[in-house]
């Protein structure tokens, strides 16, 4: 199987990598606002039929077509997910359960 992900590729061009990070970014936050609110977890963060969790596998695999078709880059897992879950944080479409084992809230 050969390499693909541009960041390995052509580790040295690392303004070309943040830039496609940061698009990532942005472009995560866009898709979370054609969504209503989401529920995170729930009783069970494994349940991979919860919609947090279905809604992470397709973003995912849309984000990388979407980078590769207009952007010719191919991200690594890790910058998708790392995007992925930044925006989440920067996102007001997701609720948390109150009892979610966060004593800071």
């Amino acid at each position: 199987m050969a390499i693909r992900y541009t960041q390995w590729l052509d580790p040295e061009d690392t303004a070309r990598h943040r830039a496609m990070e940061a698009q990532l970014l942005h472009y995560f936050v866009e898709r979370f606002a054609d969504y209503p609110h989401i529920r995170l977890f729930g009783d069970d963060p494994y349940d991979y039929d919860a919609p947090f969790n279905r809604l992470h596998d397709v973003l995912i695999a849309r984000a990388a077509e979407y980078c590769e078709r207009e952007w010719c880059y191919v991200p690594t897992p890790e910058q998708l997910n790392r995007a992925f879950f930044l925006a989440v944080g920067e996102s007001n479409k997701f609720l948390r359960e109150p009892d979610d084992g966060d004593p800071h809230r």
